[in-house]
């Protein structure tokens, strides 16, 4: 199986694994306003690289290489993340892997261009007038050993394609294909483990939203939930080591009853900036007076960590300044730790950044203004850590400012 004669997951990385900042930091340093921030970020260029868990890789170092992978992982390691993350999601024959997404294969791996793409639930369909290009292919159409003969490839596809190739061939301009040309490997979750312990850092574990129906084949969430902390148990993790998360409140409440050890630091994934409510409408998350359940109430059930976007927790004062916002402040009044989601994921910021600045977009003109926010979450909002598509950044910042 391919994932299992990778060479970076044969081991032998260790305590000595080397920690490097490499030259974004620095790069996104030049490019920042003058002022008290780019000094003091300056001042700090002779320190020497330690990890830091304010510091979580997300899905490995996507921003370059393919998200979900051995050497994802490695490289989010070796810049000095304390946490690194692994989606977790399962195949036919129910064995856990690391995907962002039950029914990403058709972006993220090569499935299209193999024998395989006949199992997937929706075979690819070639863009036609004003109507896009199309596949879906989930690790549930897949059995553990289909799942490990696929090569993975940069998330992306080309909703104006006519051709499989085309569809594959999409990596955004600011990516590279040049960390994914070689191979990379895919992940099993039992094996992230295994080569994260190895590297010596900690664990975050999304629990994915299924794409099928549940109970699927007799297996219902409580299962998925529950074996998912299982393969923490059986390599012999420390509950203090992990941090598991998922958007679905009732796999957080279900870790805090039936797992206390490790519900203490599950994470609530909050994305309620989207969900509709009968009565009132769309909720607000930046008015706590919306906003159900209250943080308090959250905080009530015994949930001690929650992790909205970026946006979520920072709005703009009457000086343009990046300040908490009251969602942010309605957290921290409740005790709830908070953590980040995710820096470095928009591309240059030149435009504004996009989805995840769209709260201070007015404020965001640079690629520096990544350690503008950087600053702000960790002043303003108070926030635990951050997730980063390349870790360096905020293993910097963290570092730099004692964190």
């Amino acid at each position: 199986m391919m994932a299992a004669a990778s060479p970076v997951l044969a081991g032998g990385h260790g305590g000595e694994t080397p920690m490097t900042y490499g030259q974004r930091p620095f790069y996104l340093i030049d490019q920042m306003r003058d002022g008290p921030l780019k000094d003091t970020l300056m001042a700090c260029r002779d320190q020497t690289p330690a990890r830091s868990d304010f510091s979580i890789a997300h899905r490995g170092a996507p921003l370059l290489f393919p998200e979900h992978t051995a050497e994802g992982y490695v490289a989010g390691a070796r810049m000095g993340a304390g946490i690194v993350e692994c989606d977790v999601t399962f195949t036919a024959d129910k064995e856990l892997v690391c995907r962002h997404a039950q029914n990403d294969l058709h972006t993220t791996t090569d499935i299209l261009a193999t024998d395989l793409a006949g199992a997937c639930t929706a075979p690819f369909t070639p863009a036609e007038g004003d109507t896009p290009a199309a596949a879906e292919c989930r690790t549930s159409d897949l059995s553990l050993s289909q799942f490990e003969s696929l090569t993975p490839k940069m998330d992306a596809a080309d909703a104006t394609a006519t051709t499989v190739e085309g569809y594959m061939n999409a990596t955004a301009p600011w990516r590279t294909d040049l960390y994914a040309a070689a191979g990379a490997s895919l992940v099993t979750h039992a094996q992230s483990i295994a080569l994260l312990k190895d590297l010596g850092v900690k664990f975050t574990p999304e629990l994915k939203a299924p794409s099928v129906e549940m109970p699927f084949d007799g297996f219902t969430q409580e299962m998925y939930a529950q074996k998912m902390i299982d393969e923490y148990k059986a390599a012999d993790v420390p509950p203090e080591d992990v941090w598991a998360q998922s958007f679905n409140l009732s796999d957080v409440l279900y870790w805090i009853e039936n797992e206390p050890e490790f519900g203490a630091q599950a994470v609530y994934l909050d994305d309620r900036y989207e969900a509709e409510d009968d009565d009132e409408g769309l909720i607000d998350p930046m008015d706590p007076a919306t906003f159900k359940p209250t943080m308090q109430e959250l905080a009530d059930m015994g949930v001690n960590y929650i992790a909205p976007p970026m946006w979520m927790l920072l709005t703009l004062d009457e000086s343009g300044k990046m300040v908490a916002s009251d969602y942010a402040r309605a957290a921290q009044d409740a005790g709830i730790r908070i953590i980040a989601w995710s820096l470095e994921r928009s591309g240059p910021l030149g435009s504004g950044g996009g989805w995840y600045f769209q709260s201070v977009s007015d404020a965001v003109t640079t690629d520096g203004d990544y350690f503008t926010i950087l600053d702000a979450l960790h002043k303003e909002a108070g926030v635990v850590g951050v997730f980063s598509d390349w870790p360096a950044t905020t293993t910097y910042y963290a570092n730099c400012m004692g964190i």
